[in-house]
């Protein structure tokens, strides 16, 4: 009998081992059986520790991704906008998932995993997803304008983000044009794909990966200094309680933008823009130029002056440097 994964998961406790037999027991099958799996989640990044002569605990707490849970944490007006929110336990990428769901689905989609076999960040990188520590979550969009329309989005959802984690008491700022970082580290990450035709209607998929509890080996597979919400606060939020508020302010946020486009978060945005003043390098097309981060213009373009000139630049890669 093969062993549900979830359910020998579930069956762990952060506050006392469980012994292999026990485990057996409780899911009818060999301790053999039980160590294998114990194996494989350990591969996908779960917490699960071996404690001598007294068998298997977690290293940490974990809360299962739960739709209804999440759910009920939503308005009533927001919980009506949904057409569906579902809860993978393994999946390729949530957001090709509902790339996949774009051609059938007419309202709101949101796609939660608890690990991602192809996760992706920008540019194509690989996004870190271990098992159960972090929040892999993907929301589907349509709107009635072309896609040129939506210059500006990828920094509204940042907002957003950065909004739902200070509603559960976590600060961060933004390094345009998609991270989110908290003490110069990135915590978040997102990833906006857009599909349908080009002068519309169209959809966005707006991807965002937040680190909760992040292992170690994964962080070590991270391009860049990394950081997780545990490291910053004594006490980590409900994963559950966080997707919901993430929710909440996509939801509110790109009604606004299909109504007034970027111009209505230009406030919001510059008061957590992180390059505001900051010495940064700029590549883009190849060639490298360094300036002072002014902004970013009504588009959402970054605006970095070089010298007495500011250039405004749609797509780039941007690093901050020393003074």
């Amino acid at each position: 009998m093969a062993i549900d994964p979830s359910a020998l998961l579930a069956s762990l406790s952060a506050e006392h081992a469980v012994s292999g037999a026990e485990l057996a027991r409780r899911l009818q099958v060999t301790r053999a059986a039980v160590w294998k799996q114990i194996e494989h989640l350990r591969e996908l990044g779960a917490p699960v520790e071996a404690v001598a002569g007294s068998g298997y605990r977690l290293a940490w707490p974990l809360e299962p991704l739960a739709a209804g849970d999440i759910r009920d944490r939503l308005d009533a007006a927001t919980r009506t906008r949904l057409a569906g929110l579902s809860v993978h336990w393994r999946i390729d990428s949530t957001n090709t998932e509902l790339q996949r769901r774009a051609a059938t689905t007419s309202g709101i989609e949101v796609c939660l995993a608890e690990t991602q076999t192809a996760g992706r960040g920008r540019r194509g990188r690989e996004w870190q997803s271990p098992l159960g520590g972090n929040l892999y979550f993907s929301l589907l969009r349509r709107f009635e304008v072309g896609m040129a329309e939506l210059s500006g989005l990828s920094l509204v959802v940042g907002v957003a983000v950065v909004d739902a984690l200070a509603d559960c008491g976590v600060t961060a700022g933004l390094k345009w044009p998609n991270d989110v970082l908290a003490n110069g580290q990135k915590l978040a990450g997102i990833l906006v794909e857009l599909g349908g035709e080009f002068l519309g209607p169209c959809h966005a998929v707006i991807g965002v990966g937040i680190n909760l509890r992040l292992p170690a080996a994964a962080r070590h597979r991270i391009d860049q200094p990394a950081i997780d919400i545990a490291s910053l606060c004594r006490e980590v939020p409900s994963r559950n309680a966080l997707a919901a508020r993430l929710i909440t302010r996509l939801v509110d946020a790109l009604d606004r933008f299909e109504g007034q486009g970027f111009a209505a978060f230009g406030e919001a945005y510059a008061r957590h823009d992180l390059l505001r003043g900051r010495n940064v390098r700029v590549l883009a097309a190849g060639t490298a130029h360094e300036g002072i981060g002014a902004g970013v213009d009504e588009r959402g373009a970054l605006i970095v002056r070089h010298g007495k000139t500011d250039t405004h630049y749609d797509s780039a890669e941007v690093s901050v440097r020393a003074a």
